[in-house]
């Protein structure tokens, strides 16, 4: 590389009623947690129909996919839950209800309560650890005055099995409504077809029932 050449930043472009074309993401994991070979530039399935999962095959041509999100969808709102010590931010339009969060640590994130989210049960620690393995970016903290992020050193894409795709880094999502999450260097994508928040996901694989195989 010469001094007059900079990296170029990698890129998802969520094409309308067709894949996401992922470009010059560096690394890719599979569902059983093996290594994928990426190519500078490729094709991934958001229809959750193609048989070449996870890459497409052009069977959303065939079926008339629909990228068109659902109007009484989860919109773009980033509530602040204030502790004594620590600072919660959450948008539920970006929440792919994986559960990370109310499994591993109900006393902060209480299901049907209000608020949901009581940033005063857990210690600090405890809670950055669970954010820290949100893996839509839907949740984030500050502990003092500036919010934390946690990043990847890498752009990373990792098909969840029988879910979304996860995607880690300095990633630049494209044909998409800006959604500001808690951590915003972590996204969950729509691979079974069904989200009502194309093209993030928000939980709809477990409904439809979506299988890889």
């Amino acid at each position: 590389m010469t001094n007059h050449e900079h990296p170029v930043k990698p890129e998802i472009v969520c094409k309308q009623d067709g894949p996401y074309i992922v470009k010059n993401v560096s690394q890719m994991i599979g569902k059983g947690g093996q290594s994928i070979n990426t190519k500078p530039t490729m094709a991934l399935c958001r229809c959750g129909q193609s048989a070449s999962k996870p890459f497409c095959d052009g069977t959303h041509s065939k079926i008339g996919f629909s990228g068109d999100v659902n109007t009484d969808r989860t919109g773009d709102r980033k509530k602040s839950y204030v502790g004594e010590k620590i600072t919660i931010y959450d948008n539920r339009g970006l929440c792919a209800h994986a559960g990370v969060c109310t499994k591993n640590l109900s006393t902060v994130f209480r299901m049907k309560q209000s608020p949901w989210i009581d940033a005063d049960q857990a210690s600090v620690d405890e809670i950055k650890a669970v954010i820290d393995q949100c893996p839509s970016g839907a949740l984030g903290y500050s502990v003092g005055d500036e919010e934390t992020v946690t990043a990847s050193s890498q752009s990373v894409i990792t098909v969840i099995p029988n879910g979304p795709y996860k995607i880690t880094g300095d990633v630049k999502i494209e044909n998409v409504e800006d959604y500001h999450g808690g951590n915003d260097t972590s996204r969950t994508l729509c691979r079974c077809g069904h989200s009502n928040n194309k093209p993030f996901c928000d939980g709809s694989h477990y409904d439809a029932g979506f299988k890889d195989a």
